[in-house]
């Protein structure tokens, strides 16, 4: 009797050792498959995007996402964004003094001059995709709501009485391309036979200027004041009078007879990717951007494509204009900035002019 109990006794025993040993296997035999499996995390990356002013909403509520999520997905790597909006000459001259962004997206081409002249980009940056050029926009005169000043034409802003806003050439990308769009029109004429004389154009510049009260630092201040309630009208983009009518402000736009073609540049900042070793996430970035999903978000808040099936294909989103000129028939942007902003050059000449004729 007490050898029968005995024997059951460790019987059971051994049972009871053996499912513990057998369960007590599970969670063993897993752990390598999970290390074989690569689920330890990848480090994250880090860009620091140097941006003017105009095209933020489109880069931080759309764009940036966008790629942090395919990036995600074909990698497995995290990306963070570090993101500076400035006026374009402001964004330029931060990245010169110190400011570490490893992608330069400016309002146009000499700003990213500067910084291949002070060897932080390559000097062969225009050979990349699109020229570099990766938003397209026009310069155009922003009204009140219901245009009750009756503005049709550079030429009315010259009007007295007439309150205009236009940003600080001295820092404002934007406020150059403003410039340029008046000046353009003036001395080529809409139908080539009501061309002025140089000398007349810096005579209507001159008139527009006396009518400027406030000139901000760049183009997403200016239209800032002017949704405040001041000015009659404002010299901007078209991308930033779309964007506000897609956030809900009344105001109306004119889009003048002659005006030119803006082209935003971007590029790698060669010295920041080196040292920050972000050199293919960077270029990464910089390729989605040229994509149909990232035209098509740029669209969306009033910039036009830069590749040309998105351009046909959002054309009607955006206004026509009867003589839309570029900075090439202005004669290139050497020419353009030697005659018009350098010092002495048609700008200063207007600015004279303009303090001049102000009471």
């Amino acid at each position: 009797m007490f050898r029968a109990r005995l024997s059951l006794s460790v019987t059971s025993a051994s049972l009871l050792l053996l499912l513990s040993l057998l369960l007590g296997c599970e969670p063993t035999s897993k752990a390598p498959a999970q290390e074989t499996a690569g689920t330890t995390p990848k480090p994250p990356v880090t860009i620091t995007l140097g941006a003017y002013t105009t095209p933020r909403e489109a880069y931080g509520k759309s764009i940036l996402p966008a790629f942090q999520a395919k990036f995600r997905a074909e990698t497995g790597v995290e990306v963070k964004f570090n993101e500076s909006y400035l006026g374009s000459g402001a964004q330029a001259r931060a990245i010169i003094g110190g400011f570490e962004a490893d992608v330069a997206a400016l309002s146009l081409e000499p700003d990213i001059q500067k910084l291949v002249e002070a060897g932080l980009v390559s000097p062969d940056w225009k050979k990349a995709s699109h020229g570099a050029m990766v938003t397209r926009s026009i310069v155009v005169i922003g009204v009140r709501q219901g245009n009750p000043k009756n503005i049709r034409d550079w030429k009315d802003l010259a009007r007295p009485g007439i309150n205009v806003l236009t940003p600080n050439v001295r820092t404002s990308g934007g406020a150059m391309w403003n410039v340029m769009a008046i000046y353009g029109a003036a001395t080529r004429g809409q139908d080539r036979t009501s061309q002025i004389s140089q000398d007349a154009a810096v005579a209507l510049i001159g008139s527009i200027l006396g009518n400027v009260k406030i000139m901000d630092r760049g183009a997403r201040e200016s239209l800032l004041t002017f949704e405040r309630g001041v000015g009659d009208a404002i010299i901007t983009y078209e991308n930033e009078i779309l964007l506000g009518r897609l956030e809900g402000k009344a105001y109306d736009y004119i889009v003048p007879a002659s005006t030119v073609l803006i082209e935003n540049p971007l590029t790698l900042v060669s010295s920041s990717v080196d040292r920050h070793n972000n050199r293919a996430a960077a270029q990464a970035f910089i390729d989605f951007l040229f994509t149909a999903e990232a035209q098509h978000a740029f669209a969306k808040y009033g910039l036009r494509p830069a590749v040309a099936s998105v351009a046909q294909a959002t054309q009607e989103q955006f206004a026509p204009v009867d003589d839309l000129f570029t900075i090439t028939d202005l004669g290139g942007w050497a020419t353009v900035q030697k005659l018009l902003f350098d010092q002495g050059g048609v700008y200063d000449r207007a600015v004279s002019q303009s303090t001049k004729n102000k009471p």
